[in-house]
C-alpha cells in the first residue's frame, strides 16, 4: 500500500519571457521570438524549471515525470536523472502554443496528479483553454508578464509544493484567475489585463473560516462549513442524485438537510428529499444507471478507508456507473492529519478498480475550501 509513483506532468514553453531582457516587454507571437534571438537574447525557462525541480531531487525516486520532448521537458529531466515518459514531439523546431495545447490535452487524458508549467501569462492562457479546472496545475514564473495567480511566487516555491505532494503532506487547492495583458497596448505603456478563465492550484496548507486560535480546527464548525459547500452543490443541482455513503461526516450533512440518515448505510437524496433509505448494492445499481449521480463520501475508520468498510453497498459495480470524477469526497483537515501521511484506501474488491481510484484526489474539507490527498496504489 503505497503512493508508487507521483505522475507529474510538466511543459516548458522554451521562449517564455525572452523578450524581457531585450526591451520586447513580452514573448507572444514568432516575430517577436525571432527579433528577440536576432537581439541576443537568452531563453531562460528550462533553467527557471531547473530551479523547481531541484527541489524535487529528494524525492526523484518516486515522481515519473510525463513531458514533452527536447526543449518542452525531455531534455531537462533526463538530464537531472528523473524516471520520464515522452508523450508528445513538436513537429517544428520553434515550438508555438498548439504544441503546448496539445502536449497538455495528451497528459490530461493520461491522469497526470498534477501538470507542472513552465511560462507567462500566454502559457497559463494556452493550459487554461484545454484543463480549465479538471486538472490541477501549478505555473513555475518563467515569463515576461506574470499577471495570472497560478503562479507560484518564485521556481522554488512551486518546487516545494510539488514536494510536499509527493511525500504525502496535505495541500490546499484554490481557484486562481488566469490573466493576460495586451502586449500591443503595453508596448505604448497601457496595461490591459483581462481575465481568461481560473485553474485549479495547490498551495501550502491554510486553514480559513473555522479555525480557534493557534490554527486548530473547530469540528462543529468545520462540519458545518463542509455541509454548507454540500448542500450549495446539492441545490446547484436539483436533478441529480446524490449516493450519501456512510460516516458521521456524511451523516452531519443529512442532519444540516434535516434528512432522517442510515449511519451505517447508504440514502439516496434528490431534491433535499429522501428517495430511497438504506439501499441494497442491486437496488443502487438501478438507481444510478441513468441518470447523473454524484456519490458522497467520507473516511471510515482509523485507516483511511474510503470504500471497502462499513460501505460495501457501494459495489465495484455502482463505482463504474457513477465514475471517479463524480465522487464527492468530505473529510476534515484534522481527519486527513490523522492519518499521519498515509494515503487513503480504496479497497473494492476490485483489483483493476481499486487501481483506477489510486491517485490524487480532492477532499472537500469546508466550504469552497479543498485539498489533494493521495489514494494508495498496491
Amino acid at each position: 500500500m503505497t503512493m508508487t509513483h507521483f505522475i507529474l506532468g510538466l511543459v516548458i514553453n522554451p521562449f517564455a519571457g525572452i523578450g524581457g531582457s531585450v526591451a520586447l516587454k513580452g514573448s507572444d507571437g514568432r516575430q517577436t521570438r525571432d527579433k528577440a534571438l536576432a537581439l541576443g537574447a537568452t531563453k531562460l525557462a528550462n533553467s527557471r524549471t531547473r530551479l523547481a525541480l531541484q527541489e524535487l531531487l529528494g524525492v526523484k525516486d518516486s515522481v515519473h515525470i510525463y513531458t514533452a520532448g527536447g526543449e518542452m521537458g525531455e531534455a531537462l529531466v533526463a538530464e537531472m536523472g528523473f524516471e520520464h515518459t515522452v508523450v508528445y514531439q513538436q513537429e517544428a523546431v520553434q515550438s508555438e502554443p498548439e504544441d503546448t495545447e496539445r502536449c497538455v490535452h495528451i497528459l490530461q487524458q493520461q491522469g497526470v496528479d498534477l501538470l507542472l508549467f513552465a511560462g507567462g501569462d500566454g502559457t497559463a492562457r494556452n493550459v487554461c483553454r484545454i484543463v480549465g479546472e479538471s486538472l490541477p496545475v501549478l505555473g513555475v514564473p518563467a515569463g515576461c508578464k506574470i499577471h495570472s495567480g497560478v503562479y507560484a511566487v518564485t521556481p522554488q516555491a512551486a518546487g516545494r509544493v510539488v514536494a510536499m505532494m509527493v511525500n504525502g503532506e496535505i495541500v490546499t487547492l484554490q481557484e486562481a484567475d488566469v490573466m493576460d495583458i495586451d502586449e500591443t497596448l503595453f508596448r505604448q505603456g497601457r496595461v490591459n489585463a483581462r481575465q481568461y478563465g481560473e485553474m485549479r492550484v495547490p498551495s501550502e496548507l491554510r486553514y480559513i473560516q473555522a479555525v480557534k486560535m493557534g490554527g486548530k480546527e473547530s469540528e462543529e464548525l468545520v462540519l458545518s462549513d463542509i455541509a454548507a459547500h454540500v448542500i450549495e452543490f446539492m441545490d446547484e443541482h436539483p436533478e441529480r442524485l446524490f449516493v450519501m455513503g456512510s460516516g458521521s461526516t456524511v451523516g452531519f450533512i443529512m442532519q444540516e438537510l434535516g434528512l432522517e440518515n442510515t449511519l451505517l448505510g447508504v440514502d439516496i437524496v434528490q431534491n433535499r428529499q429522501v428517495v430511497a433509505h438504506d439501499v441494497m448494492a442491486s437496488s443502487l445499481l438501478e438507481y444510478v444507471s441513468n441518470v447523473p449521480v454524484t456519490l458522497v463520501i467520507t473516511l471510515i475508520g482509523g485507516q483511511g478507508h474510503i470504500f471497502g468498510r462499513g460501505n460495501q453497498q457501494i459495489s465495484p459495480e455502482v463505482l463504474k456507473k457513477i465514475g471517479r470524477d463524480n465522487l464527492l469526497l468530505v473529510a476534515t483537515k484534522s481527519k486527513l492529519q490523522g492519518l499521519k501521511g498515509k494515503p487513503l484506501i480504496a479497497d473494492t474488491g476490485d483489483i483493476a478498480l481499486d487501481a483506477h481510484l489510486a491517485g490524487m484526489i480532492c477532499v472537500t474539507t469546508g466550504y469552497k475550501d479543498q485539498v489533494l490527498y493521495p489514494i494508495a496504489k498496491f
